[in-house]
């Protein structure tokens, strides 16, 4: 049965204030160094030499495809109707509410929802690829690439954020870049995402500005790849790979879907402070 406070109460303001302290938590131990971040490209480097032409021909054609979700969402522009329902099911409100108008604890259960869902699926997925070794990563990468921008648009949308528009497929990819960089590039992401204020990713003219600011989407995913270096050089062996891939990938998706929940649920907080600021006003 369904939590009747869950489906009723909107938070407070203090309850806001309170919530934001936990992402701003987070957020601090993502600066945090590991040694990780210092090796992770190291082991890629060997990978790359070790993989065959036609594997790179085949996952660079599959970061140009990707490359198209910017600017129009492409095959990887997930549909608002299914997380709608999920929402629905999680609470009884009244026809015709808008998602942005749900309360948190709504929107973070289908979150965590679509984090364990996706994190099995990427787990099969890491396990289906991991049978064939290093050749079957031309399958795998672009694979797990896909279904990690699938589950931040998901989670995105479970929050009232609509990748229909192009400044929020700006976000979804700064989203993934968080993800996979360095302890550098998490930083600065960071920093950028802190320097916007909720409502300026409403506007479309910062949303360009935003979009300006990425270098370009092939950088992107070639970072995005490099980073998986160590791991994904233990899914080189096949059968053995079948363990290891599932385990990296389910590890990876967890990490994007988390990132993905904390930082749309840190935008949705801002807003609603916003809101009550300026009805206090």
């Amino acid at each position: 049965m369904v939590d009747e406070q869950r489906t009723t109460r909107m938070e407070t303001r203090e309850e806001l204030h309170q919530e934001l302290k936990g992402i701003t938590k987070w957020e601090q131990e993502q600066r945090d160094l590991w040694i990780w971040d210092r090796i992770a490209r190291f082991p890629f480097k060997i990978l790359d030499r070790l993989t065959p032409k036609f594997i790179h021909e085949k996952i660079g054609k599959a970061l140009d495809e990707l490359g198209g979700y910017v600017q129009d969402g492409g095959k990887y522009l997930v549909s608002s109707e299914q997380i709608n329902q999920k929402l629905r099911e999680k609470g009884d409100f009244p026809n015709g509410i808008a998602v942005d108008q749900l309360p948190l604890s709504i929107m973070d259960a289908v979150a965590v929802d679509l984090s364990n869902s996706r994190s099995k699926l990427a787990t099969l997925q890491g396990a289906t690829t991991g049978i064939g070794g290093i050749f079957t990563l031309a399958i795998d990468i672009p694979a797990i690439l896909g279904l990690s921008l699938k589950v931040i648009q998901e989670i995105g949308l479970s929050y009232g954020f609509d990748p229909n528009t192009q400044q929020e497929r700006v976000f979804t990819v700064k989203v993934m870049q968080f993800t996979s960089s360095d302890i550098v590039g998490k930083r600065a992401i960071l920093d950028d995402l802190n320097a916007e204020t909720a409502s300026e990713y409403k506007d479309s003219e910062a949303g360009n500005a935003t979009l300006s600011r990425i270098e370009g989407w092939r950088e992107v995913m070639t970072v995005y790849r490099d980073n998986w270096g160590w791991k994904k050089l233990f899914q080189m062996i096949p059968i053995a790979g079948m363990v290891f891939g599932a385990w990296i990938n389910r590890g990876m998706m967890q990490d994007v879907a988390d990132a993905a929940h904390k930082l749309y649920r840190k935008r949705r907080i801002q807003i609603r402070l916003a809101e009550l600021e300026n009805r206090d006003a």
